[in-house]
């Protein structure tokens, strides 16, 4: 059985709260017009910010309940009631730390659409293993744009990692099976896998990826012991279309939510996690490359409900 990564210690705190400030400005707004506003208008209110229909109707119907029973009365109590029911929401994405092989080799999938923010993902990823002690090896499986292969190479350079690439053009499937062989033989501990930005319509390009993943499973038992898919978090309801297309081909196993800056609206992860149960695992709100934080669902909450 896999054991998990440790929390990271209270610098990243920091990141974090900077991460909430930026990205929960509309959901605040929505929770915060409770005081004086209809249910119609909360449920509005929270499609806005990006809850999406199946979390918003949960969250709208509870509050409403409660409301039409005397459980609650005045803007206070509906608003701890909402706050109880997004806590319920995120409580399975408490304990989703990064998984890693209980011996030899762990491999990590990263796949998304393009221009999503991957391949710096990958980056900032590697950077933060190297500097908890551990080796990593980056695996340039985007053979479609030499650019890529390049931007890894300098990022793989730059943060101190292995690096694996193919031929422009290769079969990305034998680049994941040369990494894991590379990485064995070289004794490192974790592989990262990049592949090709895709768009989830691409029916051609997804079947490479699934391919990418069999290769994988069948070179390095248990293997990849993540499976992660970047999300813009500006997007909004359009990354519920990459989760699922992205899903119907590999086993997803959460998220890394980047771009969360002032344009993106929070409710995207409380939707997320309702709708397919997949918990955001890592956010990014910049571009450095220690820009890359534990997703923390308390602190989620209480960064909404905050005073």
């Amino acid at each position: 059985m896999a054991r998990l990564f440790k929390r990271r210690g209270e610098k990243k705190k920091g990141l974090w709260r900077r991460a909430v400030d930026l990205a929960l400005t509309d959901v605040r707004v929505a929770v915060g017009g409770l005081d004086h506003e209809s249910l119609e208008s909360l449920e509005e209110r929270l499609l806005t910010a990006d809850f999406g229909v199946d979390a918003t109707m949960r969250l709208v119907d509870h509050v409403g309940s409660l409301a039409r029973r005397g459980k609650v009365s005045g803007g206070s109590e509906l608003r701890r009631a909402l706050k109880d029911e997004i806590a319920r929401i995120l409580e399975p994405a408490g304990s989703s730390f990064l998984q890693v092989a209980e011996t030899g080799t762990t491999v990590y999938l990263i796949v998304g659409v393009n221009g999503v923010g991957k391949t710096t993902s990958v980056a900032k990823l590697a950077h933060r293993i190297r500097s908890e002690g551990r080796s990593v090896l980056l695996a340039a499986a985007d053979t479609f744009r030499a650019g890529a292969v390049q931007q890894l190479r300098v990022w793989a350079e730059r943060v101190g990692a292995d690096f694996v690439a193919g031929q422009k053009g290769g079969d990305p499937a034998a680049v994941a099976f040369d990494a894991i062989v590379a990485a064995e033989a070289r004794d490192v501990d974790v592989v990262l896998v990049d592949t090709a930005g895709r768009l989830h319509t691409q029916r051609n390009l997804m079947e490479e990826l699934q391919k990418v993943d069999r290769v994988i499973r069948r070179r390095c038992e248990g293997a990849p012991h993540e499976c992660l898919i970047v999300l813009d978090g500006t997007v909004g309801q359009n990354a519920v279309a990459q989760v699922r297309s992205f899903g119907d081909v590999v086993d997803l196993s959460g998220i890394i939510l980047t771009k969360l800056d002032g344009t993106a609206r929070g409710g995207i992860v409380v939707g997320l996690q309702q709708e397919f149960g997949l918990p955001v695992k890592l956010v990014g709100s910049g571009e450095g490359v220690d820009d890359l934080s534990d997703f923390d669902p308390d602190d989620f909450v209480e960064g909404v409900f905050e005073e």
